[in-house]
C-alpha cells in the first residue's frame, strides 16, 4: 500500500485541486470547538497526505503533527509549509495502525476516509487504539469514512476524471468492484499522465480497497478502544446521516 500512495503523491494535489479544503477545515474546526478543543489546541492527524488539511487548521491557530505511511506524501507536506504557520506544523512517516509519537494531544483527527482504508477488523481497531493512545483525558477523536447505508443505496459506478495544469494532463478512470460479504469496495484506478509538449503517456494501475462502515460497528470498536461516540453527522453538511450520506463523520471522546 505504501508504494501505491507514493505513486499517488505525484498527482494527488492536481486530482483534488477542486476539493474545498477551506470549507472542510472550517467544518472540522467547528466540531472540535463544539466539543471543547480550543483553536490553539494541539492536534495529531492520522493519514495527513500532502498536508493541506493540516495547513488550513494551522492557519486557524492549531498546532498539528501529521503522520502518513507514504514518504512521498510526507515530503510534499514538508515542502509546502508556509512560513507563517511552519512553526505549528510537523510531518513524519508513520502507519496509523501502530505509530506512537511519544506525546499526547487535545484531539486526534483522520480525514479523507483514512479509516475506510483499514479493511480488516484488526486494522480498524489498531487505528482506534492509536488514537486512544495519543489523547489527553477528555480529548476528541474525529474521523470520516465511507458510510454503509449510502454505499449500498447508491452503489459506486465507474467514474472518469480529467485534470490538468501548466505541466501535466491526468486522466483517471475508477472502476469499482464490490465485495458485499466483506463490506469492501475495490476501486481499480487506471491513471494516464501526459507531460504537456510530449507525446509519451505514462500509465499507472492502482487498487484502493475501501471499507464502508456502519454506525453500530463504529460505536463498538470505539468502546473496545476505550472511547465513547458522542456524535455522527454527514461530512461537511452536518446533517443527520442517512441513505444519501456517502461520507460520515464520527466524533468520540476519551473519558477520564
Amino acid at each position: 500500500m505504501t508504494k501505491v500512495f507514493d505513486a499517488y503523491a505525484a498527482y494527488y494535489d492536481l486530482l483534488y485541486c477542486d476539493k474545498d479544503y477551506s470549507a472542510e477545515t472550517q467544518f472540522v474546526h467547528d466540531l472540535l470547538v463544539k466539543y471543547g478543543v480550543p483553536a490553539s489546541g494541539i492536534l495529531l492527524e492520522l493519514g495527513c497526505g500532502t498536508g493541506k488539511h493540516a495547513e488550513g487548521l494551522a492557519k486557524l491557530g492549531y498546532s498539528l503533527h501529521g503522520v502518513d505511511m507514504s514518504p512521498a506524501m510526507v515530503d510534499i507536506a514538508n515542502e509546502r509549509k508556509h512560513f507563517d504557520v511552519s512553526k505549528r506544523l510537523g510531518f513524519a512517516v508513520g502507519d496509523v495502525r501502530d505509530v506512537r509519537v511519544g506525546r499526547s494531544f487535545d484531539a486526534v483527527i483522520s480525514l479523507f476516509h483514512v479509516a475506510s482504508y483499514q479493511t480488516t477488523n484488526a486494522d480498524l481497531f489498531a487505528m482506534f487504539q492509536t488514537a486512544m493512545a495519543h489523547l489527553n483525558p477528555g480529548g476528541i477523536f474525529l474521523f470520516d469514512c465511507w458510510y454503509g447505508p449510502a454505499v449500498l443505496s447508491d452503489r459506486p459506478v465507474m467514474r472518469v476524471k480529467r485534470m490538468h495544469n501548466d505541466a501535466v494532463e491526468v486522466l483517471r478512470i475508477a472502476e469499482p468492484v464490490m465485495h458485499p460479504n466483506k463490506n469492501i469496495v475495490d476501486v481499480n484506478y487506471t491513471v494516464q499522465i501526459k507531460q504537456k509538449g510530449e507525446e509519451c503517456v505514462t500509465e499507472l494501475r492502482e487498487k484502493h480497497s475501501m471499507r464502508y462502515l456502519f454506525a453500530l460497528e463504529v460505536e463498538l470498536f470505539l468502546e473496545q478502544a476505550g472511547m465513547r461516540k458522542v456524535e455522527s453527522v454527514e461530512w461537511l453538511t452536518g446533517k443527520t446521516t442517512g441513505f444519501e450520506s456517502w461520507s460520515a463523520t464520527f466524533v468520540a471522546i476519551k473519558e477520564g
